[in-house]
């Protein structure tokens, strides 16, 4: 591989085949820092959590009003175990429920909110992303903010979260990717995605007024949530059995309670949270808040409102444990499945030297020689081959519908990990025999689809150096310019960056 080669398909998203090999692959990556549009065109366009939330906030009055009329009756499940592209009534969603005389309107609402989250929210944004892949002056700092949105991952598996996953990126990654650590972190854990993902919405202090208030009553049973405060300690930070106890989790956990969503939150929090800011908005409901000082990792925390808990993520932030996790992870994506120690440790200086400035850290990558060894270092994800193949082939427009169904077709859907430690960053989750047969699979139908390409002269334009002369025979020997065409995109070449 040449580093023309290397700076297109590792660093980059893969090249374009109407586009010049950068001459000077190492400035060519260095600009992108300072050239990258957080809000371009296809991302503009995109479904925000301000109107996702308010389609949600009508849809939970809808459900209430519904459950009035139907004698409380439990609304649909907030949870959704198949596609977000499914529409109402198909397995994961609630059956439809009987109408009874005056509901026709309210159901009619309901099923149409479902049906313009999967189909509209979720497939908008996804096809924002791809088109914007596709036509990027910046892959490389495009390649950055899909690393960092895997790190900070939410999975669409709630019905909340169908819309509201692919915002996150958009409101709280690609504004700070070139940033500090710090304020991306912070943004995150504020974003209505991340708190509703992980329940921190619907976590109340029991000491709280709202807490107290409730334990009162004796008929209902609240307490902490320990989900936002434990994976920002495990997966987003410090890493996992670095130091920290159960103690410190539930600790933050305190810490953190009065961190809610405005206008789509659900129980106490929502009532404490009151008419604070728009639906979507984040929001810090005092009534629900833990009282008192913390003592978190042996440092205390005085009292403090919202800024007890802002306090301990600027500490983590920027604490030598993050920057070991966080950068092992940043060197395993560029530069192998098992990172090479010495990037790890240089990664991690710039790090912690800079205070988390995230361009000294990438200005660090692109010097370092681990990251441009001439063999393939890395194989494919399905969403990277998928955007390498179509900027290849020159397509610059994605459909929103077909994005998320041949995603879905190569196990790598869109915003739905499953899991809050996100996708997978190894070949062995990507290169198994099915997986690699259904990219055979969707590279016939891309090649059925292009028309007078000559798969001999577009392979050293979009792996410039790096076609080996067994590849060559191959797509020579081939019978038709599909057939070639096909080949080229699940050539070992092609396969790996």
């Amino acid at each position: 591989m040449t580093k023309a080669s290397i700076a297109l398909n590792r660093f980059g998203l893969g090249a374009r085949g109407d586009q010049p090999t950068p001459a000077d692959p190492l400035g060519w990556l260095t600009r992108q820092l300072t050239s990258y549009d957080p809000h371009p065109d296809p991302i503009a366009a995109a479904p925000t959590s301000a109107t996702v939330a308010a389609g949600l906030a009508d849809y939970y009055r809808q459900q209430r009003a519904m459950r009035v009329m139907q004698g409380n009756r439990p609304e649909m499940p907030a949870r959704v175990a198949a596609s977000p592209m499914q529409a109402p009534g198909a397995p994961g969603l609630a059956p439809p429920m009987p109408v009874k005389p005056g509901q026709d309107d309210a159901m009619k609402q309901a099923r149409q909110f479902a049906q313009r989250a999967g189909r509209g929210d979720y497939a908008g944004a996804v096809g924002a992303r791809a088109t914007n892949a596709l036509v990027t002056e910046t892959p490389f700092v495009e390649r950055l903010v899909y690393f960092w949105a895997n790190h900070f991952a939410v999975s669409a598996d709630k019905l909340e979260l169908i819309g509201l996953s692919g915002t996150l990126e958009t409101e709280a990654i690609r504004p700070h990717v070139l940033g500090t650590f710090r304020d991306m972190l912070v943004a995150v854990e504020q974003h209505p995605a991340m708190l509703l993902y992980l329940d921190q919405a619907v976590s109340v202090g029991p000491n709280s007024p709202r807490g107290l208030q409730i334990a009162a009553r004796g008929n209902r049973k609240v307490g902490l949530n320990e989900n936002l405060a434990r994976e920002i300690l495990e997966l987003h930070t410090l890493g996992v059995r670095t130091g920290y106890s159960q103690a410190d989790v539930t600790e933050f956990a305190r810490a953190m309670t009065g961190w809610t969503v405005a206008g789509i939150g659900r129980g106490p929090g929502a009532a404490a949270a009151g008419t604070d800011g728009l639906p979507g908005d984040f929001v810090f409901a005092a009534p629900i808040h833990e009282p008192g000082d913390r003592m978190i990792m042996g440092k205390r925390y005085p009292a403090g409102g919202v800024e007890q808990a802002r306090a301990v993520l600027q500490d983590v932030s920027i604490a030598p444990a993050t920057a070991t996790h966080v950068m092992t992870k940043l060197a395993r994506h560029f530069a192998g499945d098992t990172p090479p120690p010495a990037l790890v440790a240089r990664l991690q200086a710039a790090f912690l030297e800079s205070g988390g400035d995230l361009p000294t850290v990438y200005r660090a990558l692109i010097a370092s020689p681990e990251a441009w060894v001439e063999r393939p270092l890395k194989f494919k994800t399905p969403w990277e081959w998928t955007i390498s193949a179509m900027r290849a082939l020159n397509v610059k427009t994605a459909d929103p519908q077909a994005m998320v169904g041949l995603l879905n077709q190569l196990g790598q859907p869109t915003w739905k990990p499953g899991q809050p430690i996100g996708y997978d960053d190894i070949a062995a989750s990507w290169a198994g025999p099915d997986a690699v047969l259904r990219r055979v699979e969707a590279a016939e139908r891309f090649a059925s689809r292009a028309a007078n390409v000559d798969a001999r002269a577009l392979a050293p334009k979009v792996l410039p150096g790096a076609v080996s002369p067994a590849t060559q025979a191959a797509l020579a020997n081939c019978e038709s310019p599909a057939q070639a065409l096909a080949l080229l995109l699940v050539t070992p070449e092609f396969l790996r960056r």
